[in-house]
């Protein structure tokens, strides 16, 4: 929770704020001057100040200038006594977050306060999802030199400044992850939140709060609101991978959404107005599913506005070795140029799980070749690995990798050879659906796919 400083030369004030906030879990300190309070809040450590508008020496207004000299991203409440437009105006024109009026109900206080906390919470999360964009951006990369990727490429540098929507479509495996990150990562919003969400990994009972957000008792164990995905990507893009997968329940409220930028969160009957461009995803056939009634026809419209597709691997085989490469590159490894037979194997694979699979493939075979180079006896492709049996395959990960290693290593091959059908991969495995997703929450797999069945 918050740290929140309480000044007021009034120390009866300062005691009954003090404690009422406390109790609530907030982190209160009190000073009775701006003087005594200021070096600490230039400290930076300070997240609310609530501060009286007259006091001795130094007044509310320029300790609040101060303090947004000093710690611009600590947030400032007038308290005064002296209601007036002009005293309002001037302190939310120096920043103030908002005022009190004296004499002002306690849980009037509180409410401000968990208001102010939810905004501060959205701001770092907001940080925290820019943070992994670009680390996405700083380790992968849209490569090839094949006429089709460049053809994408091209597309990308064409839609990315604008605001239409983008529908990519292409097989699980391609990288429909990476060009809506790289649409972003091109346009305006790009400082701004670039929010993902996995429409067939949320269960269908769960994902209109996941999308929309909910508020307090809403539903059982809704015990605080909660800000949807929508919300936090305000001013920024919404992914939503595996469109085909969302529920036709929640697809007129996903259209509302996007054509007038505002929904209403669970148990609420306020609209919240969001500024919002939405990419989405699928290697589903979307016009075969408005066939059989399984997709809203008017969705779809809006969704196909500006389609991209990703070619397979297997249709742009010359950008097999410059990803193989790009990859042994990213590692550190000294494994560049490849083997002539290491190279021919790779080319005359049809990469059913596409560049995931290629890399998952060769990070494979790295551990497999230790410090040796890679051979073709590393590459272990689909159901013709050059393991010739399971006990030689197990055997060979024995000492080199551990537990928790070789069941992350099973379970993208499942999901690999399923063609990233879960419930196909998770019969492999001789597990539940609902199990295989709990593994691959537990090891940060995407396991993206937009066939799953029941």
């Amino acid at each position: 929770m918050s740290r929140i400083f309480i000044i007021d030369d009034e120390i009866k004030i300062t005691m009954l704020l003090s404690d009422r906030i406390a109790r609530e879990g907030f982190e209160v300190e009190t000073f009775t001057s701006a003087e005594e309070a200021l070096p600490r809040i230039a400290e930076g450590k300070t997240d609310i100040v609530l501060c009286d508008l007259r006091l001795g020496g130094m007044d509310g207004l320029e300790l609040l200038r101060q303090t947004k000299k000093s710690s611009p991203d600590t947030d400032f409440v007038i308290i005064t006594a002296y209601a007036s437009a002009s005293t309002a105006v001037e302190a939310m024109r120096e920043g103030a977050y908002e005022y009190l009026v004296k004499p002002f109900q306690m849980d009037e206080v509180i409410l401000l306060l968990k208001r102010i906390q939810e905004r501060r919470d959205l701001v770092v999360e907001n940080i925290a999802l820019r943070e992994a964009v670009s680390a996405l951006g700083a380790e992968s990369k849209l490569l090839g030199k094949s006429s089709a990727i460049s053809s994408v490429k091209d597309i990308i540098a064409k839609v990315a400044p604008t605001d239409t929507i983008v529908l990519i479509s292409g097989e699980s495996g391609t990288g429909k992850e990476l060009v809506a990150a790289e649409i972003h990562n091109s346009s305006r919003r790009a400082k701004k939140p670039f929010i993902i969400i996995n429409c067939a990994a949320i269960p269908e009972t769960l994902l209109e709060g996941e999308l929309f957000g909910y508020e307090k008792g809403a539903f059982t164990g809704a015990v605080q609101n909660k800000a949807g995905q929508f919300k936090l990507a305000d001013k920024g893009t919404l992914f939503l991978d595996e469109i085909g997968e969302l529920p036709l329940s929640l697809q007129s409220k996903l259209l509302r959404a996007i054509e007038l930028g505002e929904f209403l969160p669970l148990g609420s009957s306020r609209p919240v107005k969001v500024d919002v461009r939405t990419i989405a995803a699928t290697n589903r056939n979307l016009e075969d599913m408005v066939a059989e009634k399984t997709f809203r026809d008017d969705l779809y419209y809006r969704l196909n506005i500006f389609p991209v597709r990703i070619p397979p691997l297997r249709d742009r085989p010359e950008d097999i070795l410059p990803i193989a490469e790009d990859f042994l590159r990213e590692k550190g490894l000294h494994y560049v140029p490849l083997h002539e037979d290491v190279i021919k194997t790779l080319y005359e694979y049809p990469w059913p799980g596409n560049v995931r699979e290629l890399r998952n493939i060769l990070e494979r075979a790295t551990i497999l070749a230790g410090s040796l180079p890679i051979s073709k006896a590393h590459i272990s492709l689909g159901a013709g690995s050059s393991i010739s049996s399971p006990e030689d395959a197990l055997g060979s990960l024995i000492g080199k990798k551990s537990l928790p290693e070789i069941e992350r290593s099973l379970i993208e091959m499942a999901v690999e050879r399923s063609g990233g059908n879960k419930s196909k991969a998770a019969a492999l495995l001789g597990i539940t659906r609902r199990t295989l997703y709990g593994r691959l929450e537990k090891y940060g797999l995407s396991g993206n796919s937009g066939n799953d069945k029941e």
